[in-house]
């Protein structure tokens, strides 16, 4: 599993299907997905949520308008039923049935009749990409207003046009999705998505389809962590996560933001503020020994809920895991971030990805070796070659005497997997034939 060379359609993925079927059922839920209007509150969010809940048994959490969280106030809540610019003739010029994009998402209710000189400054597009719709927002400030292509602007004419905005923005709740998987300890896992944009399907639907299917993975299996999964709004979801749970946020002690998991790109890790947190390390060792090309960002206050799980004030080892990072795909916030740009196989590698980091979260443990002076006899507890003389031993035999070496209590696997210059599952069989043997004991923490 991870991230070896085969190919989508070879052998199975670590969740036991077909690597085509789990890819595959991952973009079905993508394109069930990616009609929706969805935004930072209001109906087309819960309707997401009751999708993925078939997939995992979700809660869904509910916040009144008006809350206060930190800084922040939960906003009023916004529902669409309908958007269009009418020409004279009665023609939709600009349909938002014919794609969520077309409406500056939280639009005002509005319905009158304008001059083209006046809807103008209310029109959004992209001059260097005359085809693309563009994606564009005004949560905090009231107004209205419609994207379209440039070519669509460009055609135009001059003269009257009716504009509907059949909208509400009223007292309401923010809605987020939650599921948690009880492990051994109270220790958690946090995966966190943000599930907020409407029809765009690397940036957002990527994330939740990973993520359902992540936590789809996880939930039967006997774990050492607890895992907690959160499906979103950006931004004011996860300040409102934390709001709520200040108190107990101390429990997580790994965490990943999942998004952009979808497109052909290599994989891409932006660091927890903390730069070396064993989930920092435990991702670039899995990403260094994947035979694939990959690379590492370091921390910035700028990007997605990681800025708030990292925030000064909580300092989570939380990290992002991506493949192609936000902004830096032309397709990115745009029509064209559509089901066609994200691929089955680039989303069954995360997946893989993600679960080999969190199989390395799993069983790094540390141990102390009960026969610390010099070198203990493996060849009488079968665990040595009896024939010496060889100038290099083979990987499995040096992973022992690593892990041994190293084994003082102090050191973890992940240690050692570095130290040594091994993957880490090389040095994870090791310690479990050593500990077999009597020769180590571990380290409870």
């Amino acid at each position: 599993m991870g991230g070896g060379k085969r190919s989508a359609g070879e052998g199975k993925s670590a969740t036991g299907a077909d690597t085509v079927s789990i890819g595959q059922a991952m973009h079905d839920l993508i394109r069930e997905l990616y009609p929706i209007c969805r935004s930072i509150t209001g109906e087309g969010f819960r309707r997401s949520l009751e999708i993925v809940s078939r997939i995992i048994p979700l809660v869904r959490q509910e916040v009144p308008t008006g809350t206060p969280v930190f800084d922040w106030t939960v906003p009023k809540e916004w529902n669409i039923r309908d958007a269009y610019i009418k020409d004279s003739a009665g023609n939709r010029v600009v349909d938002f049935n014919a794609h969520s994009l077309h409406i500056l998402n939280y639009s005002i209710p509005v319905h009158e009749r304008i001059k083209l000189a006046e809807l103008r400054p209310r029109l959004y597009a992209l001059p260097e990409k005359p085809d693309l719709i563009p994606y564009r927002t005004s949560y905090y400030k009231e107004t209205w207003g419609f994207c379209l292509s440039q070519r669509q602007l460009d055609s135009l004419a001059d003269g009257e046009y009716e504009v509907c905005v059949d909208s509400t923005l009223a007292d309401g709740h923010l809605t987020y999705g939650e599921f948690f998987i009880k492990g051994e300890t109270d220790q958690e896992v946090l995966i966190s998505c943000h599930s907020c944009h409407p029809s765009l399907c690397n940036d957002n639907l990527s994330g939740m389809a990973l993520a359902s299917f992540l936590a789809a993975a996880l939930k039967d299996r006997h774990l050492r962590y607890s895992y907690r999964f959160l499906f979103i709004p950006g931004a004011i979801g996860a300040v409102t996560w934390l709001a709520r749970n200040a108190e107990r946020a101390w429990a997580i002690r790994h965490g990943l933001v999942v998004a952009c998991v979808g497109d052909p790109g290599n994989m891409t890790y932006k660091k927890s503020r903390r730069g070396d947190a064993e989930i920092d390390r435990a991702v670039i060792h899995v990403l260094k020994h994947s035979g694939r090309p990959y690379s590492v960002r370091e921390f910035s206050p700028y990007g997605y809920d990681e800025r708030q799980y990292c925030s000064p004030g909580f300092n989570l080892a939380v990290g992002s895991l991506s493949r192609t990072p936000h902004g830096e795909f032309p397709e990115y916030h745009t029509s064209a971030d559509n089901t066609d740009f994200v691929r089955a196989d680039a989303l069954e590698h995360s997946l893989e990805t993600y679960l080999e980091v969190l199989e390395l979260l799993e069983a790094n443990r540390t141990y102390r070796n009960l026969s610390p002076h010099c070198e203990p006899q493996l060849g009488k507890r079968g665990l040595y070659s009896s024939m010496g003389g060889y100038t290099h031993s083979p990987e499995d035999q040096m992973a022992l005497l690593w892990v041994l070496n190293l084994a003082d209590g102090e050191h973890s696997l992940l240690d050692m997997a570095e130290r040594a210059g091994m993957k880490f599952p090389v040095v994870k069989y090791a310690a479990e034939r050593l500990l077999k043997a009597g020769l180590l004991e571990e380290i409870r923490t």
